[in-house]
C-alpha cells in the first residue's frame, strides 16, 4: 500500500483512563473480531493484566479502514500502559509511530502520568490528538477538561475529539481526525532496508518472534538479514501483521509495521533498539535506538528448591527478551543458594515479574528485600556503586554515601493537600514548589529520597487522598544520606537474605518491623529462637519465638519442690544443647512478609 495512505500511532494516557477500552472499540470497529469471540481488554493477553485491570506490555494490531473519503487506509495502532513503572514501554512505542491520541478522563482531567508521556510525545516530535474520553458519565466535566487542555497541556481543545469509550459514542468522528490529523510515514532517504526492533517475544515452536518497524526499504521471506547492532545474520522465514493473532503476508515495506520470523533460537541474540538491514545490500548507518533504561529498584531472586536453577536462567533470558527493561545478573546467598540479582523500574514491576515466574513458567521463587543505588565513598577516594546489602563495606572505611532523589510530582484536589504534605514530609521529602492549577486542583512537587517511595507511599497517597491524587516522578541524581547496613540475626546468625541498607534515624523502626514480622511467620521449634535487627555489633531491636515445652513436672504429684526444680533444670540443659545443634528453617512466606508494610499488617 502506499505510505501515504498508512497511519501509525499509539493511545497514551495516565493510569486507568481508557486506553484498552478505546482500543477494544477500534478493533470492533475494523471487524477484527465477531461478538463471539470479542471481550474487554482484547490486546491485553497476560492473565495479571485482566485481573488487574492494567496493561504491561504494549501491544501493537493493524487496522484497515474506510475513510469517508473512499480510500482505504492501514493504521498500525500500539496501546500502551499508564503507570509510571512501565514507562519505557511508552517510550519504545512512541518511537514506532508518527502520531499519538493523549486520552483524558473527563471525570478526572489531566494528571500527573498525562503530562509525563504528552511531553515524551512531543520530545519524539509525534503529532498529538487531544481526546477526551467517558463523556458518557454523569460526572463528566467536558468544559473544565477543555480548559485543561488549554491551559495545562498547552494543546488545542478545539481538535480535541470527544468519545465514550465504553458505548462507541465518537469513535468513527476519532478515526476521521486520525486520518486527517496524524502524518503519513516521512518518505525514506534511500530504499535500503531499515527497521527498528521495538519489541520482541518468545515462542517455543519458532522461536524468537521480532516486532519490527520497517523505515525503508522491504523485507520478505527468503532474504538474508542482519542485526547492525549485535551482527547476527538470518534468513528470514516469515513476515506478517498484528491481527489480534499473527497473520502471515508477502512482506513488510516502507512505514509498515509487523513480525518477523528468522527461526532465531538464541535469545541473547535479539536487542530491543536494533537495526535490523539486508545481509548483501546493508544501509551505511543503523536507526536511533532507545535510551538505556536504569532500574531504579534491586532485589534477589532465589528457586525455592536449588534444583530449578537452571529453569529460572531460562525463565528470566525470556522475560527479558518481552520485557526489555528487566536487568540481572548471577547472585548467591549463605541462606537461599544461587540466585540472580535484578534490576527493576518500580515496585509493580517488581511484583509482575515475580507473578508472571511462577505463572508462566511454574517455579517456586523468593525475592529479596528491594534496595536501591547507593553511591559509597571510601576515605581512600574509591566511590563504589552499591545496590545488594551483601556488598557493602566496613563502616571505618567510608567517608560518606549517596541515595538517589526523586522530583515527586503529585497532583491532587486542593481539600487532600495537607495530609498529602504531612506523608512528604515523613518521607523526608523537602516541598520545591507549588501551583495551583485552577480553582480546585493543585500540584506539588517534593524532592524526596527514591528509597522511601519503594513500598508503601503509592498506596497511601491513594488511600488518603480516596484515590483522586495522580503520582508521577523523575530521578534526579544523588544527594549525601546517613546510610547504614541493618542485619537480621535469626537464632544469633545473620540471614544474609534479608539485610538490608537503611536510613539510620529510621533503622530502629525498620528493624522492630521486620522482626515482628518474622516472629508471625517463622514456625515454633523445640527451643526458644531470638530474633534480633543489628548494626553492625549493636543489637537495636529483638523478638523471641517461644519454645514448644513439655510439661516434665506432670509425674510429680507430690513431694518436696527439689524434684520439680531438679526436672526443670534438666529440661533446661537440654534446651540449651538443642538451640547449639539446631537449626531453624525459614519458611518462603518469612522473606515475603519482610516486603509488607505496616499498613498492611
Amino acid at each position: 500500500m502506499d505510505t501515504k495512505r498508512i497511519r501509525n500511532f499509539c493511545i497514551i494516557a495516565h493510569i486507568d483512563h481508557g486506553k484498552s477500552t478505546l482500543a477494544d472499540r477500534f478493533i470492533e470497529k475494523a471487524a477484527l473480531v465477531d461478538s463471539r469471540t470479542s471481550m474487554n481488554q482484547i490486546l491485553d493477553n497476560m492473565d495479571i493484566e485482566r485481573e488487574r485491570g492494567i496493561t504491561i506490555k504494549s501491544q501493537a494490531v493493524t487496522l484497515r479502514y474506510t475513510a469517508k473519503d473512499g480510500q482505504e487506509y492501514v493504521l498500525n495502532l500500539v496501546d500502551t500502559p499508564g503507570h509510571v513503572d512501565f514507562s519505557y514501554e511508552v517510550s519504545r512505542a512512541i518511537s514506532s509511530c508518527e502520531g499519538a491520541l493523549l486520552l483524558i478522563d473527563a471525570t478526572q482531567g489531566v494528571e500527573a502520568q498525562t503530562l509525563a508521556n504528552m511531553y515524551m510525545a512531543i520530545d519524539h516530535n509525534l503529532e498529538i490528538i487531544p481526546v477526551i474520553n467517558k463523556i458518557d458519565l454523569p460526572s463528566a466535566d467536558i468544559e473544565g477538561v477543555k480548559y485543561q487542555i488549554d491551559h495545562d497541556l498547552g494543546l488545542d481543545s478545539d481538535m480535541a475529539v470527544m468519545v465514550s469509550a465504553k458505548t462507541g459514542q465518537g469513535v468513527d468522528e476519532l478515526f476521521e481526525a486520525i486520518i486527517q490529523y496524524i502524518p503519513s510515514p516521512p518518505p525514506a532517504k534511500d530504499d535500503k532496508l531499515r527497521a527498528l526492533i521495538f519489541d520482541s517475544h518468545y515462542d517455543p515452536y519458532r522461536g524468537v518472534i521480532v516486532n519490527i518497524r520497517v523505515f525503508s526499504g522491504m523485507i520478505k521471506a527468503g532474504q538474508t538479514i542482519k542485526f547492525m547492532i549485535s551482527g547476527g545474520t538470518y534468513r528470514v522465514e516469515e513476515t506478517g501483521l498484528f491481527k489480534i493473532n499473527l497473520e502471515k503476508n508477502d512482506g513488510l515495506n516502507e512505514g509498515d509495521v509487523g513480525y518477523i520470523n528468522a527461526g532465531i533460537k538464541n535469545i541473547s541474540d535479539v536487542h530491543i533498539g536494533d537495526t535490523i538491514t539486508l545481509a548483501d545490500d546493508p544501509a551505511s548507518d543503523p536507526l536511533e535506538g532507545f535510551k538505556e533504561v536504569k532500574p531504579v529498584v534491586f532485589s534477589s531472586i532465589y528457586p525455592v528448591d536449588s534444583n530449578d536453577y537452571e529453569e529460572l536462567l531460562a525463565a528470566i533470558e525470556k522475560l527479558k527478551l518481552n520485557d526489555a527493561s528487566l536487568i540481572y545478573e548471577k547472585d548467591s546467598s549463605s541462606a537461599l543458594g544461587f540466585g540472580f540479582r535484578c534490576g527493576f523500574l518500580g515496585l509493580l514491576h517488581l511484583e509482575v515479574i515475580q507473578e508472571r515466574i511462577e505463572r508462566e513458567f511454574d517455579l517456586s521463587i523468593v525475592f529479596t528485600s528491594p534496595s536501591v543505588m547507593y553511591n559509597v565513598y571510601l576515605k581512600s577516594g574509591e566511590m563504589l556503586k552499591i545496590n545488594n546489602p551483601m556488598d557493602f563495606p566496613d563502616p571505618v572505611s567510608i567517608d560518606y554515601c549517596e541515595e538517589p532523589y526523586i522530583a515527586a510530582s503529585i497532583i491532587t484536589p486542593s481539600e487532600y493537600l495537607g495530609p498529602i504534605m504531612t506523608l512528604c514530609m515523613e518521607k523526608r521529602g523537602v516541598q520545591t514548589s507549588m501551583n495551583y492549577l485552577d480553582q480546585k486542583r493543585v500540584e506539588v512537587i517534593y524532592d524526596m529520597p527514591l528509597a522511601e517511595v519503594l513500598f508503601d507511599f503509592y498506596d497511601r497517597l491513594k488511600s488518603i487522598s480516596r484515590g483522586y491524587a495522580s503520582f508521577d516522578y523523575e530521578i534526579q541524581g544523588f544527594k549525601p544520606t546517613n546510610l547504614v547496613k541493618l542485619d537480621i540475626l535469626v537464632n544469633g546468625s545473620p540471614v544474609d537474605a534479608l539485610s538490608m541498607l537503611v536510613f539510620k534515624d529510621s533503622a530502629v523502626d525498620k528493624a522492630r518491623h521486620v522482626c515482628r514480622k518474622l516472629c508471625d511467620e517463622i514456625p515454633r521449634h523445640q527451643f526458644k529462637i531470638p530474633i534480633q535487627g543489628a548494626i553492625g555489633s549493636t543489637i537495636i531491636a529483638r523478638e523471641t519465638i517461644s519454645a514448644y515445652r513439655k510439661d516434665v513436672t506432670a509425674k510429680c504429684y507430690g513431694g518436696d519442690i527439689s524434684r520439680k526444680r531438679k526436672l526443670l533444670e534438666k529440661q533446661k540443659e537440654g534446651k540449651k544443647r538443642m538451640k547449639v545443634v539446631g537449626n531453624v528453617e525459614l519458611p518462603q512466606s518469612a522473606f515475603l512478609a519482610v516486603l509488607k508494610t505496616e499498613e498492611n499488617d
